[in-house]
Formats: C-alpha cells, sequence, structure tokens
C-alpha cells in the first residue's frame, strides 16, 4: 500500500477529512494526478512511518517458549479468546453470563471448559500462578467516599470482580479491555481509581493505550483501550512493547470479498431488513455517504428533529464503502443513529458479513437469535487484534521465562 486516498488517509492520521483538504489547500500535503497520496512521501508522520518500517513479520514469528496457560473472565462470543489462542495461549477456563455467548464458545471449542454464570460466584484461588488473566470489563461508575479509592470500595461493580481474580489466581500478566471512553470517564477518576487498586493488589500497570484495530490488519475503525499489569515480583524481569502495526490498512472490500484475509467471497447468511420505505430513501445514499448526500426534503422526513440539532450525525444513513475500513461494528446494523448499510446492496449487514469485519473465521457458528448473534459480533473483540497484542504478551512471558 503506497497510495491512498484522502478519507483514508484521514483515517490512518486520526483526523477529520475536512483537515486532509485544508492540508491539501495550504500545500502541507500533494496528491498525484489521481488525487491520491503516496505514503512514502509522507514519513514525517509517526502512524505512516510506523507502517513503513513496521517490524510486523518479526513479531508474527513469536511463540510461546512453553505452554502458557490462561483464564479469560466476560468472554463474549469469543472473538478475544480465539485471538489469544492463534498467539499460543491454552484457555484454562473462560467464564460468560450470556447463555447465548456460552453456547457459541462450546459449539466452536468444545473442549474450552466454559463457566457459564455470574463471576462473583467463582473462586479463582483454585488457578493461583496461572500465566495470564484477561478480560474486557463493562465499565461502571465508582462511587468516591474518599480521597484515594481501594480495592474493598469498588465492590459491586464488575472490575472489582475483575480486579479479585488478579489477586486470588496471581497472574504473571493481566489484560483488561474497555472502551477508550475509560480514559476520561467521570474527567479521569474512574482510570485513576483502577490505577489505585491495581497498585494495592500487587501489580504494576503499563501505561494504558488505545490502540486503532485498522492498524492492526483488521478492516474496522474501531478503537478499544488496553490495560496490561505485571506483577510486582516480576517487572524487572520484563519490558513489555505494545504490537507493531500492519505493513498495510485493510479495507472493506477486504473482508467481504476474496482477497488478503480471506479465500473466498463472504459467505451468504441471513440479516436484518429495512422496511420498505427505509430502504428507499437509503437507496439515495452514495457509498460512502449518509444523510447529507439526501434531497433536502428526504433529510427532513428521515432526520426529523434531528435534522436541526447541532453536530455531524454521519452515523445516520450511513452506507459503508468497499475502498475504505468499515465503521466501528455495533449492536445492530439498522439503528437508525448507528446504519451500517451494504456498500452496494441496500439492506444491513448480514450476520457473516459482521463476522467478517471482526476477522472471525467463516467457521465460527454463532448461537441464539440473530438479534443475539449481531450482538455477540458487535460486542467481540477483533480477532486479528486480539493475535497482535497476544503475542507481545506472549514475548513478555517468555522473557520471565528466560531470566529464571
Amino acid at each position: 500500500m503506497n497510495n491512498v486516498s484522502e478519507a483514508l488517509l484521514a483515517d490512518i492520521l486520526s483526523v477529520p477529512l475536512r483537515t486532509i483538504k485544508s492540508w491539501k489547500n495550504k500545500g502541507k500535503i500533494t496528491p498525484d494526478s489521481k488525487g491520491t497520496f503516496d505514503l512514502n512521501l509522507l514519513k514525517d508522520f509517526p502512524q505512516i512511518k510506523a507502517i513503513q518500517e513496521s517490524c510486523w513479520d518479526e513479531e508474527k514469528a513469536i511463540t510461546p517458549s512453553k505452554k502458557y496457560r490462561s483464564i479469560e473472565l466476560f468472554a463474549g462470543a469469543g472473538g478475544l479468546a480465539l485471538g489469544l489462542e492463534s498467539a499460543g495461549f491454552e484457555a484454562l477456563v473462560l467464564n460468560e453470563i450470556d447463555k447465548d455467548a456460552c453456547q457459541t464458545l462450546r459449539t466452536n471449542r468444545p473442549n474450552w471448559n466454559v463457566l457459564e454464570g455470574d463471576v462473583s460466584n467463582i473462586n479463582f484461588t483454585q488457578y493461583e500462578n496461572i500465566d495470564f488473566l484477561s478480560g474486557g470489563f463493562p465499565c461502571q461508575a465508582f462511587s468516591y467516599a474518599g480521597n484515594k479509592l481501594g480495592f474493598e470500595d469498588a465492590r459491586g461493580t464488575l472490575f472489582f470482580e475483575f480486579a479479585r481474580a488478579v489477586r486470588e489466581s496471581q497472574p504473571k500478566i493481566f489484560l483488561g479491555e474497555n472502551v477508550r471512553g475509560l480514559l476520561t470517564h467521570d474527567k479521569g477518576r474512574t482510570l485513576n481509581a483502577i490505577r489505585s487498586i491495581i497498585d494495592e493488589i500487587g501489580y504494576t500497570l503499563v501505561e494504558p493505550r488505545v490502540l486503532k484495530a485498522i492498524f492492526y490488519r483488521v478492516p474496522q475503525k474501531r478503537e478499544r483501550l488496553f490495560l496490561i499489569g505485571i506483577r510486582n515480583d516480576l517487572v524487572n524481569k520484563v519490558t513489555f512493547s505494545w504490537p507493531e502495526p500492519y505493513k498495510k490498512i485493510l479495507t472493506l472490500s477486504d473482508a467481504l470479498k476474496k482477497g488478503e484475509l480471506y479465500d473466498t467471497d463472504c459467505p451468504d447468511s441471513p440479516g436484518q431488513k429495512y422496511p420498505d420505505r427505509k430502504a428507499k430513501i437509503l437507496s439515495m445514499v452514495p457509498p460512502g455517504g449518509c444523510w447529507v448526500d439526501l434531497p433536502d426534503d428526504v433529510k427532513r422526513e428521515y432526520m426529523q428533529k434531528s435534522y436541526f440539532m447541532a453536530g455531524g450525525k454521519t452515523g445516520m444513513a450511513r452506507r459503508l464503502n468497499y475502498d475504505l475500513p468499515s465503521l466501528t461494528l455495533t449492536c445492530s446494523p439498522a439503528q437508525k443513529q448507528t446504519e451500517r448499510c451494504h456498500p452496494e446492496e441496500t439492506r444491513p449487514l448480514s450476520v457473516r458479513e459482521y463476522a467478517r469485519i471482526q476477522t472471525f473465521p467463516d467457521n465460527w457458528k454463532f448461537e441464539g437469535s440473530m438479534t443475539s448473534q449481531y450482538k455477540q459480533i458487535g460486542n467481540a473483540v477483533p480477532v486479528n487484534l486480539a493475535s497482535a497484542i497476544g503475542r507481545r504478551i506472549v514475548a513478555s512471558l517468555n522473557s520471565i521465562e528466560l531470566s529464571n
């Protein structure tokens, strides 16, 4: 990947498209005769330099020096677990409360030990000194009774259960995954509380980082916050490094058509449908477009009160584009606020198209109703992103083993 469009360049640099247009008009960046930009000429931007100089192939070769056992909490449909498995982890136990997600895990991996039910009912001391623990704990508000929030003060939240599992099982390294909004939630107090609790239970937190999935062989603009903790007695034996970016940015075409990610076009599968009037309106939206591309009278009809509200609202009546990464998937592709319309056909993305954008393999079967399947997929960590960060954790565990 050497030449990219304005829109794709904006995605890579995490800036609005209007910023790219402004830079172009001011001569800060110069397109070629086709209107695209040569990344080889833009290495002053750190994101582009990282892609061009990536050591992805070396990272792909990282393998465990021994069998590493893991625990996963809030496992969902298995996106994180499947990525960690590909990195070399052996799941000792996976916990999830949703019955459909549990059945999804059991259907695809009958050998996995899936504990269905409330995490608060599990005693993790039986897994003491496990190699690794992970989980995407839901972000819940804390009640701040004093100046410094302690472990017991977090009781009643799912982060408390995550921290309890860490304290009881004493993993060498843990990974917590969350939405990027946790960084600023409650003006940063929630993350500060989490830091103090991690310190209290005997772990050193690597500076949290938001990873953009498009840099890790995922054709989707998804961003997730990752927290890495290392047990205090092992901190001096390891230096954790975040994963290298992939050598190019994949697009929706890579997800839905035969190519680099998949050997065939996306298989047919069930999917939600639009009501007739909504389908007619969305048929007027071009690939990559949204409500702003509609005639004014149709805009007013579709947007209703939102037409007069401030803000871009670009998720509404949104049609995807084969030449760009997908927007972040939600739990439903047909919600009015977060449309995910197919780039060519006037319909929501199907279940299997959803799964491909999250980089699940085509043979990964999702159980439950169609609504449940969309929810499971939309809530998952993209498999390829999980695999990338899993390899870096394997490298850190290998360093610990080498020092012993």
